[in-house]
């Protein structure tokens, strides 16, 4: 039996650096995407499996796991990764498009979580990564839609590693404070004030490998330049 990993919200870039890092490790890699054309060539390279889904749908989410179950099997771990950036002062702000952003970058990570739980506690195990950001522990200006999606999503993960350890579910979540860089960034460029995509994807290998004696939850990562 193959070991899996789904990434939600997959894309060309930290993303695309997770695949190929657990691709290489000798996973069968899952891409889910409300837009797969766009990682059509990522699919190839990691030889993935391509799935898809609006992950803020209920009825979409139940019915794209069940296709996960047909095709890529059980889930080692699942990496959730969407977000929707929504930026304004909140006299100004469309209280639709508000709904709408809160929907992807928090109300989604539930509904995936739930999927994936449900399935991890019949085998007894598994692993769960939220990927967060600066907003998610600092509240900017004009950002108050962005910060309160991340700021609820890292509520649920802290809720969800506090419940679902004990049954050896490792939950994580990690907060990328900072630009990540659109490719990863060669030796020669290591000093540029953004991070490295497949840096990053090392850190999510890692706290995968974690013994669960030693389970972390949650990881802040950051340039040097960045300001914190």
């Amino acid at each position: 039996m193959s070991n899996n990993v789904l990434i939600v919200g997959a894309g060309n870039g930290l993303s695309a650096s997770l695949a190929r890092i657990f691709n290489a490790q000798g996973y069968s890699i899952g891409l889910l995407a409300r837009n797969t054309d766009k990682i059509q060539t990522l699919a190839k390279e990691v030889s993935g499996k391509l799935f898809q889904c609006d992950v803020s749908n209920p009825s979409e989410v139940q019915k794209i796991f069940q296709e996960v179950d047909e095709n890529l099997g059980k889930l080692d771990l699942v990496i959730f990764n969407p977000s929707k950036r929504f930026k304004g002062a909140i006299e100004d702000l469309d209280v639709l498009e508000v709904k709408k952003s809160l929907d992807i970058t928090c109300y989604a990570g539930f509904l995936v979580a739930q999927q994936a739980v449900i399935r991890m506690l019949k085998l007894g195990k598994g692993a769960i990564f939220f990927t967060g950001a600066s907003a998610s522990v600092k509240g900017f200006s004009n950002s108050s839609v962005f910060a309160m999606g991340k700021f609820g999503l890292r509520g649920l993960v802290q809720s969800l590693a506090r419940e679902l350890h004990p049954k050896n579910i490792h939950i994580a979540h990690f907060i990328i404070d900072g630009i990540i860089s659109k490719l990863p960034i060669s030796k020669e460029k290591k000093l540029k004030d953004c991070l490295d995509p497949d840096e990053i994807a090392k850190s999510y290998l890692n706290f995968f490998l974690q013994d669960r004696s030693c389970w972390s939850w949650e990881l802040e990562l950051r340039p040097w330049l960045e300001n914190f």
